[in-house]
């Protein structure tokens, strides 16, 4: 068997990711030949190699953007890995439905730092969260099987959390908006107890203001019950002659502004 013959074996029965070790064992030849199959078989497209020693078949109606999409092998990828992750912020928005500026980047949780991975046009973008494995995620049906994913819950939160990887404040709030009507506002208080207050405090204000009160005034009682001192709005601008919202504890450093 060469590695033609190994990789159309795969897709005969479903699979579309292999490592090298795997390709290894299945081809008879020496490692380095096997190695050398592979790299001509990635010079035509045929597969691609997101990590080093991971490998993906990219079928004909991907070789334009030179590998198949993020969600198509992510689940198999971190296996590979050996790290917990879920699909979060935009990307996860983006599968329940929020609407707004569709995410240049496939964005994946994870526990520690991690560089982000070019596969052709394929980018794939880690931020790190150290308590991943305490959020409740759901499973998405993908074409190649499942991917995990934060709940609407978690991923509102998120969103208020890491606004830098998600378009800005105001991006982030449109997306929060858009899942306003998927959430459990008791998952949402459970989701809330596992990360930092702050992002609640912001949530709760921009519901508020934009008259998600079903959801708002849920969190109001838990705002009031935890929270002692005043946040900005946007974490990284200046407070100076800031508004203050006394409900919601919140500096109001910047205007929240809603595209059409």
């Amino acid at each position: 068997m060469n590695a033609k013959e190994y990789i159309e074996l795969l897709t005969s029965t479903g699979q579309y990711h292999f490592t090298t070790e795997d390709a290894c064992r299945a081809i008879e030849s020496n490692a380095g030949a096997v190695r050398a199959q592979l790299r001509r078989m990635k010079s035509r497209g045929l597969i691609a190699e997101p990590v080093r020693s991971f490998h993906v078949i990219v079928p004909s109606e991907y070789r334009r953007l030179g590998c198949p999409p993020a969600e198509y092998f992510i689940d198999q990828l971190m296996d590979f890995l050996a790290e917990p992750y879920y699909i979060c912020l935009l990307t996860a928005a983006e599968k329940y439905g929020a609407a707004h500026h569709r995410p240049q980047q496939f964005q994946v949780m994870v526990q520690k730092n991690r560089k982000s991975i070019s596969c052709g046009s394929i980018f794939i973008k880690f931020i790190a969260r150290k308590s991943i494995i305490d959020m409740p995620v759901l499973n998405r049906n993908t074409p190649r099987g499942v991917i995990r994913c934060a709940t609407p819950e978690v991923t509102v939160l998120e969103l208020m959390g890491y606004p830098n990887h998600s378009g800005g404040l105001s991006n982030a709030a449109a997306a929060a908006l858009d899942l306003a009507d998927n959430l459990s506002p008791e998952k949402l208080l459970a989701a809330a107890s596992k990360s930092p207050l702050s992002w609640a405090q912001r949530l709760g204000y921009i519901y508020d203001v934009f008259g998600k009160d079903s959801i708002s005034n849920f969190l109001l009682k838990y705002i009031r019950e935890n929270a002692s001192s005043y946040i900005p709005l946007r974490r990284a601008a200046s407070i100076k002659g800031s508004g203050r919202s006394n409900r919601w504890k919140v500096l109001i450093n910047c205007e929240v502004e809603l595209e059409e």
